[in-house]
């Protein structure tokens, strides 16, 4: 049985497109989670040591030495991103798990909901919504120490 040229070239012009696609999807998830993790990042970096932040450690001082995000979920509008906030207090690690839920207003993303505590949980969207945020600090992939 012999190939038609005309067939062959379409063949390959197809697998081509097909391996490109695939490339350019990969990248694009990359940024996707890049982007994601340096907003989740700057928010909690934020959230934690703003003036008027949430005691979480009893009055101690301490240092945000990691920030982890873990998983993305959509719950219909509503995408909760959780992760955790590995701090030095005084002598030891101590670690926070966070969740954050966020949603689309006019075409830019804003933090609805924010559970911040020290033990591990499991979050939906309807436990979620129990723990409203007050628009204190962006959910941008720039800190505020990139803008200066």
């Amino acid at each position: 049985m012999r190939i038609m040229p005309d067939k062959l070239f379409f063949c390959i012009i197809v697998s081509f497109l097909c391996v490109f696609i695939c490339i350019g999807h990969g990248f694009a998830n990359e940024n996707d989670y890049q982007g994601m993790s340096m907003k989740f990042s700057n928010f909690l970096q934020c959230e934690l040591t703003r003036v008027d932040a949430p005691d979480y450690f009893n009055g101690k001082a301490f240092k945000i030495t990691e920030i982890n995000l873990f998983d993305v979920k959509k719950e219909g509008d509503l995408t909760i991103v959780t992760g955790i906030v590995k701090c030095w207090v005084v002598n030891r690690f101590e670690t926070l798990f966070a969740a954050v839920g966020v949603k689309q207003l006019f075409g830019h993303e804003k933090v609805y909901y924010l559970l911040i505590q020290k033990q591990d949980f499991s979050v939906l969207a309807t436990q979620l919504e129990k723990y409203p945020y007050k628009d204190r600090c962006a959910w941008s992939r720039y800190s505020l120490d990139d803008v200066r």
